[in-house]
């Protein structure tokens, strides 16, 4: 069983940036790839990035390309998403995944997923 609690969203304006956190609790933590999915309103949730167990391999979608960054802290169970030159586009509710392999060929489809948190809501201006 692994629990999932995002945290850092909020209303920023376009240009600006972001930090979403994922903390994780649960002992297989470290074990698993990890992703970071979106949902606008209307629309359906999408890929936004990935990370494996490591930290080795990272994949992100090519609308966040050079603009977010994926990162993990093992010791601390959490996986994190620097967001930065946000867009209005950009504007949804952000979900943490947990994937059940260490690392999976693109980490990109949703329901490879098998843990999911509540989502945190970024807003960004224009």
């Amino acid at each position: 069983q692994v629990q999932l609690v995002e945290s850092g969203g909020g209303l920023v304006q376009a240009g600006g940036s972001l930090r979403l956190s994922c903390a994780a609790s649960g002992r297989t933590f470290s074990s698993r790839a990890m992703g970071w999915f979106r949902q606008a309103p209307g629309k359906e949730r999408e890929f936004v990035a990935a990370i494996s167990w490591s930290g080795d391999s990272t994949n992100y979608a090519d609308s966040v390309k050079g603009r977010f960054t994926i990162s993990r802290d093992n010791a601390k169970d959490t996986v994190y998403l620097q967001m930065n030159s946000l867009k209005p586009e950009d504007t949804a509710v952000y979900y943490c995944a947990a994937h059940p392999r260490p690392y999976g060929a693109t980490m990109r489809d949703r329901n490879e997923y098998d843990y999911w948190g509540q989502g945190t809501l970024v807003t960004v201006s224009s």
